[in-house]
């Protein structure tokens, strides 16, 4: 979803109309439906780590930990970034530029979920004790790279990609190097679907003196980088499978992935920014959901 217009303010009745405002607000600051990207990925790494579906309470805390650390990661984006968003039209409607969160409630929503997220690694494996600093460490640095590089994009993907490898160890309870595959497969194809989004600031940035590959190299460069790191991410989804010994369900999946990208990057095959939204949320959410159904029916007929 795209920040093009400011969404009508909810209204409600009373102490419970103004809780539930509260809670839309803070929502829309971490666009919390935007974890349909990346929660669905974190579920297949669980499932494919021992080939089976977990128990409840693991994936009840792998479900708190992702949730909690997507939303550390945009709040704290956000506050990053609070200045930056609010020279850009784009984004001057966003909650903390346009004055609808203050930046101490912003913080206070920031520490309560990094508490969640230390809260849920107590309830999973020793080792997810001493290995969410890594994580939150990269929330803090990736709203800085794109002032410095356009490999910003890279740094995103690997942000969100670590995810599924966090699921992974949440299960085993073991830092191996099979879940890096999916996690790389994740970190490509959020690197190039960041690429496509990056076309709707591309004077902005340069006029900034911010980075990313349509702002610096050009559109037509933006375009293949694009076509290119989605390659990358749909054989990573194959190799993935393969690693796990599942057979051919999951790789109709991975074909059902492929048509999607393979769609989606046809849409934006002219940069045409009217039609980013569809591109952006339409296929992206699709995509990782029906990964995520594939996968499932492939470890349940394992």
């Amino acid at each position: 979803m795209t920040d093009t217009a400011a969404p009508p303010e909810p209204r409600g009745g009373g102490r419970l109309g103004s809780a539930f405002e509260y809670v839309l607000v803070f929502g829309r600051l971490v666009k919390f439906e935007h974890t349909i990207f990346a929660l669905p990925f974190a579920y297949s790494a669980a499932f494919l780590a021992e080939v089976r579906i977990p128990g409840f309470w693991a994936m009840f805390w792998i479900t708190v930990a992702m949730v909690s650390a997507r939303s550390l990661a945009m709040a704290l984006n956000r506050l990053l970034d609070a200045r930056i968003d609010a020279l850009n039209p784009r984004t001057a409607i966003r909650e903390l530029p346009a004055g609808r969160i203050s930046p101490l409630e912003a913080w206070v929503f920031s520490v309560v979920s990094l508490v969640m997220l230390v809260v849920a690694t107590f309830n999973l494996p020793v080792i997810t004790r001493y290995l969410w600093p890594i994580p939150v460490a990269m929330f803090v640095v990736y709203p800085l790279v794109k002032r410095w590089s356009w490999l910003s994009h890279l740094f995103l993907g690997a942000t969100i990609g670590i995810g599924p490898v966090g699921a992974w160890v949440a299960v085993t309870g073991q830092v191996t190097w099979q879940p890096f595959v999916l996690g790389a497969a994740v970190a490509t194809w959020i690197a190039g679907f960041d690429v496509i989004y990056a076309f709707m600031d591309v004077e902005f940035d340069r006029e900034h003196g911010l980075h990313s590959i349509p702002a610096d190299l050009g559109p037509e460069a933006g375009l293949w980088a694009t076509r290119v790191l989605h390659v990358v991410a749909v054989a990573l989804l194959a190799a993935a499978g393969s690693l796990s010994g599942l057979g051919l369900v999951y790789f109709a999946g991975v074909a059902v992935c492929a048509a999607l990208l393979l769609y989606e990057n046809w849409v934006m095959r002219d940069a045409d920014l009217a039609r980013v939204g569809l591109a952006f949320m339409g296929m992206n959410s699709t995509l990782s959901v029906a990964f995520f159904a594939f996968a499932t029916v492939a470890v349940v007929l394992a």
